[in-house]
C-alpha cells in the first residue's frame, strides 16, 4: 500500500467507500492524514469501520476545517447532478480529487503511462504491465481493472506505473501528465455521467493533458472520434506521436494486416508478431490492444522483437473473451465485461453460431447497432433489465427467450446447444450488472460456477479453439 504523506496532519474527506475509496482512507491515514470517511451505503459504513476507518458524517461536518475531497470515481461529479457531498466539498472551496491523483503527488519520480477508451483498457493494460515485467522493468499495474492504485507497491525514479484509467477517473486527476498515454477507441457510453458524447470525448482527451515530448501519446486511428483526437493533437504537435490502426498501414505508427502485426515507429515497416495464432486474444479487436500496447511499449524504449516475443505468452484476463472450457463439443465463454453493445459486437464478430445471453442494466443505445451479427445468433437468452427492451429489437429475426436471471440463461442455452458441434455458449451482456450483480466480476464468476456444474464431457478449450479455427467457424 501507498503512504499518502503529503497530507499528513491535515483532515481530508473521502467520500465512497468502495475499493478504491477503502483504499485511498487507509493510505491517507497510514500517511498521517486525519481521515474523514463516508459512505450514503449503512453496509459500505459498517465494512470501513471495521477495516479500522475512521468515520465522519460528511453531511454534518464543518468543511471550512478542510481542504480536499476524495471522491470514489462511482459518485456523480458533474451529471446527471454533483453528489449533495460534492456540492458541499465545492462550495468550501475544496478540491474535489480522486485517488489516482493521490497517487502522483506520494510517487511523484515514477513514470505513469495511462490507458483509455471505451472498451479493451483492461486488457490492454495487462499486456502492457506484462511486456514490461517481462522485459524486466519494475511495474505495477492497477486502477480501473480492479486494483485500486493506492494498493499498489511503492515506486521510484526506475518504477513504472500502469494505469486503466476510466473517464470517471480521469475527471478527478487534475495534475498528472502520463509519460506514455494511450487511446483505443470511442463510442457512446456513460453519456449520463458526463452530459453527452462530445464532453464523454472531451473528458477521454484529457488523458494527454500537458503532455510535451518526449512524452508520448498512442492513439488508435479505427473510429471517427479518435481520428479527430489524434489530428488535434497532430496538429497542436506538443508531444510525440504514435498512430495506431487495424487493417490498413499507417506510416510511423503500428498496424496490423491480417493477423500480422508491423512497426514502423523507426521509419522502415517490420512484421513483429503473429497475433491470428494468440488463441487468448481473440478478434480484430484483441488486435487493437495488442497492437495499441506494443506501441505503448515501444514508446518506453521496449525493443520490438522483445515487445513481439511477450505478446506470445500473455494469459489473457478473467471475463474478457475467456474460454472456459467445451462441454460435448460446446465452447463455453465468458466475456461478462462486455457492458456495452459496441463490446459485444466485437465477441459475436468472433464466431458463427451463438447461443446468446444477454441483458442486465441497459445502456443507452440498446442493442440495434448488433444487427450485422444477429445472423450469427442461433438463440438469445436475455436476463435482467434490459430483457424485454432487448426482445423487442430482436424481433421475429433472431430466436430468444426471456429467461429472467443468469442460472436460468444458462440452463436453457447448455440444453439448447447440445449436440451443435463447434458452437458457443457465449456470455456478452452489452449491460451493465447492477440490477443483479454488485459488479461484471460476480455476472462472470457466478457464470463461471453455473458451467462448471453442467454435466457432459469436458475438453480443455485451447484444443476447441484450434480445432475450430482450423475449420472456419471460429475467426480470430
Amino acid at each position: 500500500m501507498i503512504e499518502v504523506f503529503p497530507f499528513a496532519g491535515l483532515p481530508v474527506a473521502v467520500f465512497g467507500l468502495g475499493r478504491s475509496g477503502l483504499a485511498a482512507a487507509k493510505a491517507l491515514a497510514k500517511g498521517g492524514a486525519e481521515v474523514w470517511a463516508w459512505d450514503d451505503s449503512e453496509d459500505a459504513r459498517a465494512r470501513a469501520e471495521a477495516a479500522g476507518v475512521p468515520l465522519v458524517d460528511l453531511y454534518d461536518c464543518d468543511w471550512r476545517e478542510l481542504t480536499s475531497l476524495v471522491l470514489s470515481p462511482g459518485v456523480p461529479l458533474t451529471h446527471p447532478e454533483p453528489h449533495p457531498v460534492v456540492g458541499l466539498a465545492r462550495a468550501a472551496g475544496c478540491e474535489v480529487i480522486g485517488d489516482v491523483e493521490l497517487l502522483t503527488r506520494t510517487m511523484r519520480n515514477a513514470a505513469y503511462v495511462g490507458i483509455t477508451g471505451t472498451n479493451g483498457k483492461s486488457t490492454t493494460t495487462a499486456l502492457v504491465g506484462h511486456m514490461l515485467r517481462l522485459a524486466g522493468r519494475e511495474v505495477e499495474v492497477g486502477g480501473n481493472l480492479g486494483t485500486p492504485v493506492l494498493d499498489l507497491g511503492p515506486l521510484y525514479a526506475s518504477g513504472v506505473y500502469v494505469i486503466e484509467m476510466s473517464s470517471y477517473q480521469i475527471d478527478l486527476t487534475v495534475s498528472l501528465t502520463f509519460d506514455v498515454a494511450a487511446l483505443l477507441n470511442l463510442t457512446p457510453d456513460h453519456i449520463e455521467r458526463h452530459g453527452g458524447f462530445d464532453d464523454y470525448v472531451a473528458v477521454k482527451k484529457r488523458i494527454f493533458h500537458r503532455q510535451t515530448s518526449p512524452r508520448t501519446a498512442v492513439v488508435c486511428l479505427d473510429d471517427e472520434p479518435c481520428r479527430r483526437v489524434f489530428d488535434e493533437l497532430e496538429k497542436a504537435g506538443d508531444q510525440r506521436l504514435i498512430p495506431v490502426a487495424v487493417g490498413r498501414k499507417v506510416a510511423g505508427g503500428v498496424y496490423v494486416i491480417d493477423g500480422t502485426l508491423y512497426d514502423d515507429t523507426e521509419g522502415h515497416a517490420a512484421a513483429a508478431a503473429d497475433l491470428a495464432s494468440l488463441i487468448v486474444l481473440p478478434g480484430a479487436h484483441n488486435w487493437q490492444n495488442a497492437a495499441v500496447a506494443f506501441a505503448v511499449a515501444r514508446a518506453i524504449h521496449i525493443d520490438a522483437p522483445v515487445a513481439g516475443a511477450c505478446l506470445q505468452s500473455f494469459a489473457g484476463l478473467a471475463h474478457r473473451m475467456e474460454p472456459l472450457v467445451v462441454i460435448d463439443g460446446v465452447l463455453y465463454v465468458n466475456d461478462s465485461k462486455a457492458t456495452n453493445a459496441a463490446a459485444a459486437d466485437k465477441a459475436l464478430a468472433c464466431h458463427d453460431r451463438v447461443y446468446w445471453i444477454a441483458g442486465g442494466r441497459p445502456k443507452e443505445g440498446g442493442i440495434a447497432a448488433l444487427a450485422p451479427q444477429f445472423p450469427r445468433i442461433s438463440h438469445a437468452f436475455l436476463i435482467g433489465e434490459a430483457a424485454d427492451a432487448f426482445a423487442a429489437t430482436l424481433g421475429d429475426e433472431v430466436r430468444h427467450s426471456l429467461c429472467g436471471d443468469l442460472a436460468s440463461a444458462v440452463t436453457q442455452a447448455a440444453a439448447m446447444a447440445k449436440g451443435d458441434q463447434g458452437s458457443v455458449v457465449l456470455l456478452s451482456p452489452a449491460c451493465a450488472s447492477f440490477d443483479q450483480f454488485a459488479d461484471f466480476e460476480a455476472r462472470g464468476d457466478a457464470f463461471r460456477e453455473l458451467v462448471d456444474a453442467l454435466p457432459g464431457e469436458r475438453v480443455e478449450p485451447e484444443d476447441s479453439i484450434a480445432a475450430s479455427a482450423a475449420s472456419g467457424s471460429y475467426r480470430p
